[in-house]
C-alpha cells in the first residue's frame, strides 16, 4: 500500500478506536437485584436496620445527599437509602437512586420507614402505624390565626377552595396518594404481634395524657400520616390536620401521625414508576411515634413542643421492630412475593 493510503488508513482506524473507545468505557453495569428496599430520611432511623439486617455493602451513587452518599446493602437482596430530611432531600434523592439505574428496583418491596409525631387521640409513644393514605398538609393557603373571617374555624384553607370546609380541586395531584390495600393488609398481619419496645420515661409521661391510647404501651396500629415541611405543634392545628385529611381522602382517610417527606418520596417512586423502574404498588409506609403533636392537660403548646418525652428512641427502635417482620417474610419467600402482593397474600 502507498505510504499515503497507508496513513489515511492508519487515521481512520485511530478515529474509529477513539470513538468507540468511549462507549465501551461507558457500558453501564447490570442493576444490582432489589428485593426490599428502606428508605429512612436520617441518620438514627437507618443505623437500626444497618444494623441488625447487616448491610455492610456500601454503594456510592451520585446526586444522593452529600450526608448520607451511599446505599447499604447485604447479599439477601435487601437494600438502605437515607435521603436526608424534608420533602426537597426526599424527592431528590430518591430520584437520584431510581435514575441511576445501578439497582433492579422493578420487583422490590418499598419500606419508607420513619419516626413522626402523633395525635393521642390515635396512639402513643413509641406507637408504629402503617398508612393507608399519604396527605401532603403545606399545599394549602394559609391566613394569619389573628385575621381569621368571622366564623373560620381555621387560618388553613385548601388552595382553590373558598373556606376551611371546601375541598380543593387537588390541582397538583400530589395532595393524597392512597397506598395499595392489598399490600397494607398482608404488612398487617404480618406485623400486628410485633413486640415494641417501650422505655420508662416514655411511660412517665404519657401518663400525664388521661386517655387511652395515649397512656397505654404502644402497639402497632393502621392510621393515616400527614407530610409537611412546617414543623407544626398544638391542639388548634391538629384539629386542621384531622379535618385536612378527612377532606382530602372524603373521609375515608384518619389522621394519627405527623412527618415531613412521604408525599415527596412517594412522587418520585411514581414518576419511576412511569419510567419502569418501580412499581408503587409494593410500596409500605411506617411511622413510629417519637412525640406527642399536642399537650396534655395543663401543658402549653411551646412546652409540648420542647418537651423531653422519651419518645425518640423507642420511636427509632421501632421501626425495626415493627417493620423487620415484614421485611423478613419478602426474603425469606421471595419465590412467593416477587410474583406479586395478591399471591403472597393467600
Amino acid at each position: 500500500m502507498p505510504l499515503p493510503e497507508l496513513k489515511r488508513a492508519a487515521a481512520a482506524a485511530a478515529l474509529a478506536a477513539f470513538v468507540a473507545a468511549p462507549a465501551m468505557a461507558q457500558t453501564p453495569p447490570v442493576p444490582r437485584p432489589v428485593k426490599v428496599l428502606i428508605i429512612s430520611m436520617f441518620g438514627p432511623e437507618a443505623k437500626p436496620w444497618i444494623e441488625q439486617l447487616r448491610l455492610d455493602q456500601e454503594v456510592a451513587v451520585p446526586g444522593l445527599s452529600p450526608d448520607y452518599p451511599a446505599v447499604h446493602c447485604n447479599a439477601d437482596g435487601v437494600c438502605q437509602m437515607t435521603t436526608g430530611m424534608g420533602h426537597a432531600n426526599a424527592a431528590a434523592s430518591t430520584m437520584a437512586l431510581l435514575w441511576s439505574r445501578q439497582f433492579d428496583l422493578s420487583k422490590a418491596y418499598v419500606l419508607i420507614a420513619g419516626i413522626a409525631g402523633i395525635d393521642p387521640a390515635k396512639g402513643t409513644l413509641g406507637t408504629a402505624a402503617w398508612a393507608r393514605y399519604l396527605v401532603d398538609f403545606g399545599i394549602q393557603h394559609e391566613i394569619d390565626a389573628r385575621e381569621l373571617p368571622q366564623g373560620w374555624s381555621s387560618g388553613y384553607l385548601g388552595i382553590g377552595a373558598k373556606d376551611p370546609a371546601g375541598k380543593p380541586p387537588l390541582n397538583y395531584r400530589t395532595e393524597v396518594f392512597q397506598l395499595n390495600e392489598d399490600l397494607l393488609q398482608a404488612v398487617l398481619a404480618l406485623t400486628k404481634d410485633a413486640k415494641l419496645v417501650d422505655g420508662e420515661a416514655a411511660a412517665a409521661y404519657r401518663a400525664r395524657y388521661p386517655d387511652a391510647p395515649a397512656n397505654q404501651p404502644p402497639k402497632v396500629v393502621q392510621c393515616d400520616t400527614l407530610a409537611g415541611d412546617t414543623y407544626w405543634h398544638g391542639a388548634r392545628i391538629g384539629e386542621r390536620a384531622k379535618d385536612w385529611v378527612a377532606l382530602v381522602t372524603d373521609g375515608k382517610g384518619s389522621y394519627c401521625t405527623t412527618q415531613q417527606e412521604d408525599n415527596a418520596t412517594f412522587e418520585a417512586l411514581r414518576r419511576g414508576e412511569e419510567a419502569g423502574l418501580v412499581d408503587t404498588g409494593r410500596v409500605a409506609v411506617l411511622r413510629t411515634a417519637s412525640n406527642f403533636d399536642r399537650p396534655h392537660p395543663g401543658q402549653t403548646a411551646v412546652e409540648s413542643l420542647l418537651a423531653k418525652s422519651g419518645g425518640f428512641p423507642i420511636a427509632i427502635a421501632n421501626l425495626y421492630a415493627a417493620g423487620a417482620p415484614f421485611v423478613q417474610a419478602v426474603v425469606r419467600d421471595w419465590e412467593t412475593w416477587q410474583a406479586g402482593v395478591l399471591v403472597a397474600a393467600q
